[in-house]
């Protein structure tokens, strides 16, 4: 347990710095690909689907071997595993976040128009927290993605968990006792991360009007029984 907790802090360290970049990157692309301006869209397009469509397990070897041969920088296996990530979920994020900001009705937005927000209020204080609420099941499964995919950094020697679970196997430790805990690990922190992101969406939908407190959710549970 030692060696596989050791290895779950780095998984967890992973996970949390390439959420960090893929949230932020989701999001300035995202508003980019709903930009009204066509070489805007063009040039978030472009990332969009060069980097879903090319294997991250492809994108991290370049980023770890590739670029010290062009640059001469040899960077850290962490911070290399964090941008790849980051990078590849970044624009399935996108994809999302641009999903989410079409969804918002018409309506709101022309009754932005009509109050005379400017383009900045209207998405800052009408489209952007309506968006955020449809955003949140989809992001929850995209990060849950990203925790899954930090095993894959174990190939540039990440001391991660599934480096540590196999360097317990090869050293003669019980195979299924060890692959056993890793998938109890990996549940924890993947069940973790849908309990945060449920309590966010239900924050996000009460300051947006969409949810009731629990005392009007009980009354009415009352009501429609009698």
């Amino acid at each position: 347990m030692p060696f596989l907790c050791q290895g779950a802090a780095v998984t967890l360290q992973s996970a949390a710095g390439g959420a960090a970049l893929a949230i932020v990157i989701a999001l300035v692309v995202g508003l980019m690909a709903s930009s009204p301006l066509r070489t805007v869209r063009g040039v978030a397009r472009v990332y969009m689907e060069f980097f879903r469509g090319t294997s991250v397990l492809v994108q991290l070897f370049w980023l770890f071997y590739a670029m010290p041969i062009l640059t001469g920088y040899q960077m850290d296996k962490v911070f290399a595993g964090v941008l790849a990530l980051g990078l590849n979920l970044g624009a399935y994020g996108s994809e999302v976040v641009r999903g989410a900001l079409q969804a918002v009705p018409p309506s709101q937005r022309e009754a932005a128009i009509a109050l005379n927000f400017s383009p900045l209020q209207r998405m800052r204080y009408v489209i952007l927290p309506q968006a955020f609420v449809e955003m949140i099941p989809p992001m929850n499964n995209l990060l849950i993605e990203l925790l899954k995919a930090t095993s894959l950094l174990s190939v540039i020697t990440v001391a991660d968990l599934a480096y540590e679970g196999r360097l317990l196997v090869n050293s003669g430790s019980d195979q299924l006792i060890v692959f056993a805990l890793m998938l109890v690990i990996y549940f924890v922190f993947s069940y973790a991360i849908t309990l945060v992101m449920r309590f966010v969406e239900r924050r996000a939908a009460r300051m947006v009007g969409r949810g009731k407190p629990r005392r009007r959710r009980a009354t009415a549970a009352v009501e429609a029984a009698r």
